[in-house]
């Protein structure tokens, strides 16, 4: 288990919203597909995503789901860092690909 907080500061992702920082992480899910993360992520999983809208935050906040991690350098749009803000879910930005994404979150999980 890690915390939401390390991926701010071990895997150096930019940090757009951190309400929720302090809250444990069990594993991630990646896709972009919503209803397939609603049928498939498990509540405590880190959604890896490109999907930078507040769609993602609603499905983030019905699952129990404490991060999002945007990917391939795509931004959040601000009623999606509102929207974060308000459900204390904590929002990143990187250049990584979801592939290398999920791999170093699989990492920080396995210390």
């Amino acid at each position: 288990m890690a915390t939401v907080e390390q991926i701010q500061d071990e895997l150096n992702y930019k940090v757009r919203q951190a309400k929720g920082i302090e809250k444990t992480i069990t594993g991630g899910y990646t896709g972009d597909l919503l209803s397939d993360v609603m049928g498939n992520a498990e509540e405590g999983n880190v959604l890896i995503t490109i999907q930078a809208h507040k769609n993602s935050v609603a499905v983030a906040s019905l699952l129990g789901l404490p991060a999002i991690i945007l990917c391939n350098g795509r931004t959040a749009s601000d009623d999606m860092i509102e929207a974060a803000g308000e459900q204390s879910i904590a929002l990143f930005e990187t250049e990584d690909s979801q592939f290398t994404a999920s791999i170093k979150l699989n990492s920080l999980l396995s210390k």
